[in-house]
């Protein structure tokens, strides 16, 4: 069969059998599929490089993995149709990454692939030049580093090539970018590569200064989709191609084919960007500790706040915490104050209840002559929620029975499901106006602006997102996310409206608002320096004491406590399957689920919008199917293999498989 002619092409004379991943997101046709290497080819058929196929009848995209003698396949092999590009795009690592991530979440290699590997870009290919690796960096001092008492001892196992794995509680404060960059040099002076993954875009910028100025010019390159497609690939051939060992970047730079791998890092795991919001759905944290574990590198997974995740994995003993002693948090940390403590609101229930009580605007107005001021508000927009102004009954649209809101202070009242602008009546008592229930960010900077009127009021959040402001006083309204860094840091913070955060219909809303407001938080001058902080919420709820003790190690640990009691993630598994009410079922009934695993549901898909018609009378659901964290991989072999049924039979209907999804609702 090698050495076998199909027309006028030869099969090569030497390995000429080619493994190939073809790019089909079927879960039936997840595997390799073998074929024939013609003759002219083979110089440029090389093992990663991209390729092009007949299946089915179709001229697909794919990868070949590997050349062989021979076939496993008894019938006759077709050819492969031509070589994309001779470019080895798929390593053998960051193959073996993307099959276990499938395998994790339960989804195919070919989704994988197309996070991990980003578009062609022949011109920026041809161009690309052919440079030799850079030379490592010497070895940096611990700089803030010291700070932390088994600060030294981890850059010490960096430096001699082990593999120490961390969960970083970083000290409020600037100082976290050259911290990770100091780590990475530690890691690149030992001979080893390094990928480090951010939120977004700002904390990027902030990373790539840092790295810059500790590992010099050219060591590192910064990967994200704000490049664009030619920059972008340009820059991922050079870390292809052995050139750059080091890259720093958004979500999908987890997947960076980094040579010789020996640190991998996050920053804030916490935040929803680390999500991959396309099949299979993998967060970052998993995956990079997935191939730390891999690769036998090290891990440094850190932030202001603490995940149960990351807490689950000091528990494990898969990591060790890195945190600072009570004295230097304190010395550290802004002057933290909870309204519920203040002795004014203890005799007046008014203020207690008030959205911006006088303790919030005393201690604003004291601080804003010494600098800029941050305002944190949950929610964008003006008026989020109105109210009948005479009955009090929520606004709703007469057409849909949609939540009613004000874009602007003069603007119509809008629908947030079907769009309809106009002038409201109450279905209740027939009256028109209005009045806020929840204000956003809009309205807040408007009431700040009469409150501060020699002040300038700036906005941050949405599309319009500061990035930095500068020392001189100011009142800064931002949304969680997007507080600009300040020159010397903010004088103070005010976080309101923390019964928005808390009250969220969210597994996570206690460790998630805690995560933002240490964030904020961290923004603002130490104690020692003036800086405070005011949190308008409770101060008897357990994420408000974190925050005013800043002790997240704490709140994270009570919380992955009582999750583990009510068998909650991170101490299960959990598979999440959402698609019409009969195909769900068609996938559990396929299922060989493992003993022990429990199913929970149907329940109706809430998506926030009206609810759809459909003229079949059915209806979407979701079902969460909960094992044990050991019968996790097991749980997803067998959902998997239950779609594949699906898919060879060609059954109607999609279903969407999610392991441990972010939310629960």
């Amino acid at each position: 069969m090698a050495g076998s002619g199909r027309g006028s092409k030869v099969a090569a004379g030497r390995l000429p059998v080619a493994r190939v991943a073809v790019d089909v997101s079927l879960a039936h046709l997840d595997r390799p599929f073998d074929y024939l290497v013609p003759e002219r080819l083979s110089p440029e058929a090389v093992p990663g490089c991209r390729v092009r196929v007949r299946f089915a009848g179709r001229l697909t995209s794919g990868y070949l993995l590997q050349r062989a003698e021979d076939s496993e396949h008894e019938g006759g092999l077709a050819f492969l149709e031509r070589v994309v590009s001779p470019e080895p795009v798929l390593t053998a690592e960051v193959f073996g990454l993307a099959r276990a991530v499938a395998d994790r979440y339960g989804g195919t290699l070919a989704d994988v692939l197309r996070l991990a590997i980003p578009p062609r870009h022949g011109a920026a290919e041809s161009a690309a030049a052919e440079e030799k690796p850079q030379a490592a960096p010497p070895l940096p001092e611990p700089g803030s580093w010291a700070r932390y008492p088994a600060g030294r001892s981890f850059l010490a196992a960096l430096g001699d090539g082990r593999a120490p794995r961390a969960a970083w509680s970083a000290l409020p404060g600037p100082h976290w970018p050259d911290e990770i960059a100091r780590a990475a040099a530690t890691a690149r002076a030992a001979g080893r590569g390094v990928v480090i993954v951010v939120p977004d875009a700002r904390d990027l910028g902030l990373l790539d200064g840092a790295l810059a100025e500790v590992l010099g010019s050219g060591q590192h390159v910064c990967l994200a989709a704000g490049l664009g497609p030619a920059e972008r690939y340009r820059r991922w051939l050079a870390v292809a191609r052995g050139q750059i060992r080091v890259v720093a970047g958004t979500r999908s730079a987890m997947f960076a084919p980094v040579a010789e791998l020996g640190l991998v890092v996050v920053w804030d795991d916490g935040d929803d960007l680390h999500a991959e919001p396309r099949a299979p759905y993998p967060h970052v944290r998993e995956v990079l500790a997935l191939r730390a574990h891999r690769c036998g590198a090290a891990a440094l997974i850190g932030g202001f706040a603490r995940t149960a995740e990351v807490t689950q994995l000091v528990a494990g003993g898969w990591a060790a915490a890195l945190t600072a002693d009570r004295a230097t948090v304190r010395q550290f940390a802004p002057r933290i104050t909870a309204t519920g403590d203040d002795a004014e609101l203890g005799r007046d229930e008014a203020a207690r209840s008030a959205r911006m009580p006088s303790l919030a605007l005393r201690t604003a107005r004291e601080a804003v002559a010494r600098g800029p001021v941050l305002f944190q508000v949950p929610r964008r927009g003006y008026v989020v929620a109105a109210a009948c102004e005479h009955c009090g009954t929520r606004a709703r649209c007469s057409r849909c029975g949609g939540p009613l809101s004000l874009p602007g202070a003069r603007a119509a009242a809008q629908c947030g499901w079907c769009g309809t602008a106009g002038a409201p009546r109450c279905a209740r008592c027939g009256q028109t106006g209005l009045r806020a229930l929840v204000v956003g960010a809009g309205r807040t900077a408007e009431e700040l602006g009469r409150a501060f009127p020699a002040v300038a009021v700036r906005t941050s959040g949405g599309a319009d997102v500061i990035a930095e402001v500068g020392s001189e006083p100011a009142v800064i309204v931002a949304t969680p996310g997007a507080e600009p860094r300040a020159a010397g840091g903010y004088a103070a913070a005010i976080l309101l409206d923390g019964w928005a955060l808390l009250s969220r219909a969210s597994l996570r809303a206690s460790e998630e608002a805690l995560r933002r407001w240490l964030n904020a938080a961290a923004l603002v001058r130490a104690g020692r320096d003036g800086g405070s902080v005011v949190v308008v919420a409770d101060a008897a709820l357990a994420p408000v004491q974190a925050l005013v003790r800043w002790d997240p190690v704490t709140h994270a640990e009570r919380e992955l406590a009582e999750r583990r009691e009510l068998r909650f993630p991170p101490t299960v598994r959990l598979a999440a399957l959402t698609g019409m009410s009969g195909a769900v079922q068609e996938v559990l009934d396929a299922a060989e689920l493992p003993a022990g695993a429990e199913v929970l549901g149907p329940i109706p898909v809430a998506d926030g919008g009206p609810p759809s018609e459909r003229p079949d009378g059915s209806a979407a659901v979701r079902v969460l199917v909960r094992v044990d964290r050991r019968q996790g991989t097991r749980l997803a072999a067998a959902l998997r293999a239950a779609q594949a049924i699906r898919t060879a039979r060609k059954d109607a209907g999609v279903v969407r498989l999610q392991l441990d999804p972010a939310e629960l609702l």
